[in-house]
């Protein structure tokens, strides 16, 4: 596949004789890049978030062959609607949009136009509501942004007023589109292909997330807890910041207003929660998300995936927030490329006969599995040991009580690090050494009977893979691959828009331990995640919240332990009185999701103080 794009890359000034784009391989390279129509149309999404008065129109630069209009024939689209194209950049380059001096779009981010337009293919890459050159206001997430992109699928379709300028009254109409629509995007990109697909909208056939958010309730809180991710108001200001001029502070203050700082779920949330509307998606899904991401935690992935009911596949990585293209990416472009080809152009290529997930075991070393997830849960329940705070985890339930103060300054790491000790911070349940594999595949969920000293108290709970293990440097630099000196094209290139990219390697490191699923709660919400009950000192609650979703196999001979904390600072906020902790063992159990029977284990030490990854860190930023 490399060779060939290559050779596409380096004749890319050349010609080819107009064809149908879709041979009986799928889609082949034939029409010129350099001569394709280059046009911004302003679409209409019916609302007016930045209070001036007029509808606000979003900005959808085009870029399509120009000779199937020639011909008569229409073309599919291959959307990426986002905030960040004047802000902040797409793709590990960060590349920006530009344009010419008459403001016609020239740059345009990313491989799509150079790899896809030449396949018969158009590209819309569209401003998201008060970016770039869009009018209006972001609301991360809400109605203006999904409808950035909504109403963008319903001009494809006709449905919808384009014109050819931000504010005047000329018309435009997309009739070179077949209406086809396949949305792609990482990150928030990925987050609004399913909001546009949460809303059922015709002609969306597909949609690629890549590290998407499915919710952003559980971007920014987890289970009542708030999350160190910044603010959406925060973010809004951030992505808004080189737009047309438009005055957002009324609608910054909404946002501000309606992401509460008790860490509650209410209609502002719900607005945003994408996985409640699951059932109106008709599109198919090809996912992507990195295991090791701590910026849009797993927990996005899991409860889309789970929800949805459509064809799908699913990649999962070791890396943290990072694209395909960059860590498999010879493998990625073909897969994408047949996905589009089938979806959007109706070639039967079998793609959506493969294998439901494919998932990377080791650093470069990828397995295809029938689903994801691919087990049911087996019930673990942890016991105490002969070491205050340090005990087993198995299927017998254990008796009494274990106690931990909470304090500021603890993190999951720091938890993890000395596995065999006791540790005023956190208490520790530990299987054994594993007689066979143990495959974890879906979303563990925690129940804690909790008895806080006092009024306010945070819970933690962490899966930890003890044993020795190369694995992607998720917390590193670049979460997982590293930058090289030479670059691979993936298309064609014209002046200002080439299809190079600088290629990559993997970054792994050798660990002790591998933290492989964390998860967070504020005690007070253990009856609802829409309001907090008041704790009363001294009195028991019991609470079971979710952990990240994964799929890792921990081999046999390590150990998998579960471990129980108060604020893992490193992540979420603290209470307002740190708590000390007694927790029921009777009553505490982890419901573990595995592929074939739980585990089996022999008795064996844990290691006295393995080596650890570097401290994750937490951007405030929702990062491109």
């Amino acid at each position: 596949m490399l060779a060939g794009i290559l050779a596409v890359a380096a004749a890319c000034g050349a010609v080819a004789a107009p064809q149908a784009a879709a041979g009986p391989r799928g889609s082949e390279p034939v029409y010129d890049f350099a001569q394709a129509v280059r046009e911004t149309a302003w679409v209409d999404i019916g609302l007016d978030g930045d209070g001036d008065g007029r509808p606000d129109r979003v900005a959808a630069d085009i870029i399509r062959p120009k000779e199937p209009a020639a011909q008569g024939k229409k073309v599919p689209v291959i959307m990426d609607a986002s905030p960040y194209y004047s802000c902040c950049g797409r793709g590990n380059e960060s590349e920006l949009k530009t344009y010419d001096s008459a403001g016609r779009p020239v740059g345009f981010p990313l491989y799509y136009d150079n790899f896809f337009v030449p396949r018969g293919y158009a590209v819309v890459l569209v401003d998201l509501a008060g970016t770039n050159k869009s009018r209006g206001c972001t609301d991360v997430g809400g109605p203006s942004d999904v409808n950035s992109a909504r109403k963008v699928v319903d001009w494809l379709n006709g449905r919808a007023n384009g014109y050819t300028t931000a504010t005047g009254s000329a018309r435009t109409n997309a009739t070179w589109s077949t209406g086809a629509v396949g949305m792609i995007g990482k990150s928030y990109d990925g987050t609004i292909a399913n909001g546009v697909a949460a809303t059922g909208v015709d002609g969306l056939k597909t949609i690629v997330p890549i590290g998407a958010i499915s919710s952003w309730y559980d971007y920014y809180r987890s289970d009542g807890a708030n999350l160190r991710q910044g603010s959406p108001a925060g973010l809004a200001q951030t992505v808004s910041q080189r737009n047309g001029g438009q005055n957002c502070s009324a609608a910054n203050r909404k946002l501000t207003a309606g992401a509460t700082a008790n860490g509650d779920y209410n209609a502002f949330w719900l607005d945003r929660d994408h996985v409640q509307s699951a059932s109106k998606v008709k599109a198919s899904v090809l996912a992507s998300h990195g295991l090791g991401d701590l910026n849009v935690k797993t927990i996005n992935f899991g409860q889309w995936w789970e929800a949805l009911n459509v064809e799908r596949k699913l990649w999962l990585t070791q890396a943290g927030h990072v694209d395909p293209f960059d860590y498999r990416r010879s493998a990625w472009v073909d897969t994408l490329h047949k996905w589009f080809d089938h979806y959007l152009l109706g070639v039967d290529n079998g793609i959506e006969k493969t294998p439901g997930a494919s998932v990377e075991r080791e650093p470069d070393v990828w397995v295809d599995q029938a689903a994801w997830p691919a087990g049911s849960a087996v019930t673990l329940r942890p016991a105490a040991g002969g070491t205050p705070g340090v005990g087993t985890l198995g299927t017998t339930a254990g008796t009494g009580t274990a106690s931990f103060t909470d304090s500021s300054g603890q993190s999951s790491n720091s938890w993890a690090a000395r596995p065999t000790e006791t540790a005023s911070g956190r208490l520790l349940f530990s299987t054994g050494a594993l007689a066979k594999d143990l495959h974890v595949s879906g979303t563990a969920k925690v129940t804690v009977t909790a008895t806080p000293s006092t009024s306010t108290a945070r819970l933690s709970a962490i899966l930890v893979d003890y044993g020795p293990a190369t694995i992607r440097n998720h917390t590193g630099p670049k979460e997982g691959i590293k930058n090289e000196l030479t670059q691979s094209c993936w298309g064609a290139s014209a002046p200002g828009n080439d299809a190079c990219y600088l290629n990559t390697s993997t970054d792994a490191v050798s660990v002790g331990l591998n933290i492989i699923s964390r998860g967070w709660a504020d005690l007070a919400n253990h009856r609802s995640l829409s309001q907090e009950s008041p704790l009363t000192p001294g009195q028991p609650y019991t609470m079971t919240f979710r952990l990240a979703s994964t799929d890792h196999v921990v081999p046999q001979g390590h150990q998998l332990a579960l471990i129980i904390g108060g604020t893992d600072g490193s992540f979420i906020s603290g209470p307002a009185q740190y708590p000390k902790i007694t927790v029921d063992l009777g009553k505490t159990s982890l419901a573990l999701p595995v592929a074939g029977a739980g585990p089996s284990a022999v008795p064996a030490p844990l290691p006295a103080a393995p080596a650890q990854l570097a401290p994750a860190t937490v951007s405030g930023l929702e990062r491109g």
